[in-house]
């Protein structure tokens, strides 16, 4: 082991944990706070090493090699051992979240199917949930069901060590289902040890690190960047379920500044949450200045958030210079580009107008239909990424808008059993000079100076008139016509009707307007007014937004009910999700408005 940098060279996630547990076997490499407070369980190498093979030895007595197993926990200390249990089985580990109470199998029975898992792992508690549910899904009763927390210890000695390699699967990483249904992305050891030695270099971690992780687990994003780069790394971290982040998003300001955290991050929604929930009297003792790595990705970054948190936070030792957007995806194991570690933000503000002609045209910040791009850091070493004309497959120069291909050993081997989209995805040429292969991202940006700078996606993209137009600016749009209209919780999306493409928004508005907007009406009616602050009004603010911003005619709106919008485990909205239940009608609605317009 280097001394220096604590990291070991290991070929598979197996090796690494077992010289973690050899060479540091007191350390403590998680803890996670049950209450996201105080209440604090923890795990050294060693005894994660002990649980793993327990886990292992009774799945190598129920499944054979290669058999993809479900990992179907809440965010705790037991899921990590859990996967590490299907790792040391030779197993295909298949990390999904558990269906909620009165919620839909849906999503788990498509990643049963399409996985063909043989057995699942969980606890006893959310085991009693779903053998309640048996009878109304069968197939669910075809799992061997194996709750860890109940298995013997002894089991350990029982455990044989399979013989692993680099190129062997290591899990499969359901994809979040934004923009289309969950694939399973074919993560091998060597996917994840070349990514995660990435994620070192760009981060500079070293053993003084120390992580504070809220991240959901079964999502690449937690799974990666928040479990198991500390063990690649040999610093530990301190987790807590996004729930209760949810909550109290204060919780986790208040964990890195306790536990004196080095590195942590999310999505952009999760700093514009906490600028939004601070209040004052929660500041006492707040201290952010341990915090080096504010790693922000897995949604557009919004460059007026990072003004906004850096405002808000900097009294208590928040440094601008910690943010550090990047930018990845599931299917190239996590990061696919990012910046020096001490690097400013960089940002280019764009006129808006030209964007939608795939022009990169510049504008000065604040200046009406402008946008700020904030850039998401460099090439990856030892890395492909070019900028490319979608249609003609042919590379772009720096400073014009094309499709992100990206080609290097973290990109995986495709989506399981799905040969046909793996062919589409993985397997891109460049039409002039044939170079490739590559993996199509799906999504468009350029290139200026070096720098990666995200536009949208190619699926989401609103094309009206010949013209296209980007959700996310016109969900911007509605976001800031009225404090009621819930920030992230917007979804704009087209259908085609006529031949004509249509513009449709969903947005789900704040329950204390609907409750005002009730007691407003019913007032007014009985003296005989109008209401002040009626859902009609909302809606022609919305129009006028939409119109005067982007030269576009809204279809139709719907205004949701909190919490009702379609998102995926990591928080992003499902436009497509949403598109399907608007054209279903499923949505949730507020009944009291005639919103169809």
């Amino acid at each position: 082991m280097n001394s220096s940098e604590n990291r070991i060279k290991a070929s598979t996630l197996v090796e690494l944990l077992q010289c973690r547990a050899i060479e540091q076997p007191e350390s403590k490499g998680y803890r996670f706070l049950v209450d996201g407070e105080t209440e604090e369980v923890s795990l050294t190498y060693q005894e994660l090493d002990r649980q793993a093979r327990v886990i292992a030895a009774y799945l190598q007595s129920v499944c054979s090699r290669g058999e993809r197993v479900l990992l179907l926990y809440p965010p705790s200390l037991d899921y990590i051992a859990a996967f590490f249990g299907c790792l040391y089985a030779g197993a295909i580990a298949v990390p999904v979240y558990p269906p909620r109470p009165n919620r839909s199998f849906s999503r788990l029975q498509k990643i049963i199917e399409n996985a063909d898992a043989k057995a699942a792992l969980t606890v006893s508690s959310v085991l009693g949930s779903i053998e309640r549910r048996f009878l109304d899904h069968p197939e669910l009763k075809q799992l061997s069901w194996i709750a860890t927390d109940a298995i013997a210890p002894i089991y350990a000695q029982k455990w044989q060590e399979p013989k692993l390699n680099s190129q062997d699967i290591a899990f499969l990483q359901y994809t979040s289902g934004s923009t289309a249904d969950p694939k399973g992305v074919v993560i091998t050891h060597d996917n994840l040890l070349h990514n995660l030695s990435s994620i070192h270099r760009c981060f500079e971690h070293n053993p003084d690190n120390k992580g504070f992780i809220w991240l959901p687990p079964y999502h690449d994003m937690g799974l990666i960047g928040g479990v198991l780069q500390p063990l690649y790394a040999g610093f530990p971290v301190v987790l807590m379920s996004p729930l209760l982040f949810l909550q109290n998003p204060i919780r986790w300001l208040k964990g890195i500044s306790k536990y004196r955290s080095t590195t942590s991050g999310g999505p952009n929604f999760a700093y514009d949450l906490c600028v939004r929930k601070f209040r004052l009297e929660q500041a006492a003792d707040l201290d952010l200045s341990s915090w080096q790595v504010a790693f922000n990705g897995a949604e557009p970054i919004n460059y007026e958030t990072l003004e906004s948190f850096t405002r808000t936070f900097a009294p208590y030792g928040f440094r601008a210079e910690a943010f550090y957007p990047c930018y990845g995806m599931a299917e190239a194991t996590l990061m696919i580009s990012g910046g020096k570690k001490t690097a400013p933000i960089a940002f280019k503000t764009l006129q808006t107008d030209a964007l939608t002609e795939n022009l990169i045209v510049s504008a000065s910040l604040g200046e009406p239909n402008s946008r700020a791009i904030v850039g998401c850091g460099q090439n990856l070493p030892a890395q492909k990424l070019s900028i490319v004309d979608p249609e003609r497959r042919i590379a772009l120069p720096d400073g014009r808008v094309g499709e992100i291909w990206v080609a290097g050993a973290s990109i995986a081997q495709g989506y399981w059993q799905q040969p046909e989209e793996t062919e589409k995805s993985f397997s891109a040429y460049l039409a002039d000079t044939g170079e490739g292969k590559f993996f199509r991202t799906g999504d468009l940006g350029f290139l200026d100076n070096g720098e990666l700078f995200i536009t949208g996606r190619i699926k989401d993209i609103i094309i009206i008139s010949g013209r296209n137009h980007y959700p996310q600016d016109i969900e911007r749009s509605i976001e800031q016509v009225n404090p009621s209209i819930r920030p992230n919780c917007v979804a704009a999306f087209s259908l085609t009707i006529a031949g004509e493409e249509k513009l449709v928004v969903v947005a789900e508005v704040d329950r204390h307007y609907w409750e005002m907007s009730k007691k407003s009406h019913t007032h007014n009616q009985r003296n005989g007014k109008q209401p002040q602050t009626s859902p009609k009004d909302l809606i022609q603010a919305m129009r006028r937004a939409v119109s005067e911003n982007h030269e576009l005619q809204l279809h139709a709106i719907l205004l949701l009910k909190t919490g009702s919008i379609p998102k995926t485990s990591s928080g992003k909205i499902q436009r497509h999700a949403c598109r399907a239940g608007y054209l279903a009608g499923t949505l949730e609605a507020y009944a009291i408005e005639d919103i169809r317009v």
